[in-house]
């Protein structure tokens, strides 16, 4: 399978008055994410499914993806905490999935995915900044998969 994790694009602070699960992307964080989609238009990469986490910054991620896509957009609350089995399941369903979440969910997916255990426990690590996309191939498992790329967000905004 091939499975894109795709960090959630810039979303408003934090702050006391806005619960978590309401921040939305700023309109800076849309502009900046415009490249990343437009690239991987450009690459050919296209998704049968996306997932992502039902807060709205990643909610907002997954639709600026829309034009990338074959299937349907999907929230699922796995993706607001640390990943768990029940994720992997979810993500072996499909073939050909986009993933849109936060961090350090997402690179402690990466790690599990690839490694088989936190990046973190194991020495290496990833970073995955706001736009940021990281391409898997194999089985989603721990140790399972293949990292074939993992592109910041400037690499996309300097060829766009």
């Amino acid at each position: 399978m091939r499975l894109t994790l795709i960090r959630h694009a810039i979303a408003a602070p934090a702050d006391d008055e806005t619960h978590d699960f309401s921040r939305a992307l700023t309109r800076r964080g849309r502009k900046r994410f415009e490249p990343v989609v437009a690239g991987l238009d450009a690459l050919g990469v296209r998704f049968s499914h996306l997932v992502h986490s039902p807060k709205v910054r990643a909610l907002e991620t997954a639709t600026l993806l829309a034009p990338l896509l074959r299937g349907q957009l999907e929230p699922t609350r796995l993706l607001v905490g640390k990943p768990t089995p029940a994720l992997l399941t979810l993500l072996s369903r499909h073939d050909d999935l986009a993933v849109v979440g936060h961090e350090p969910h997402l690179t402690t997916l990466l790690s599990w995915l690839t490694v088989a255990q936190n990046a973190r426990s194991s020495g290496q690590t990833f970073e995955l900044k706001k736009g940021a996309v990281a391409m898997l191939e194999g089985t989603p498992t721990p140790g399972g998969m293949n990292l074939t790329a993992l592109i910041p967000p400037r690499v996309f905004r300097r060829v766009g």
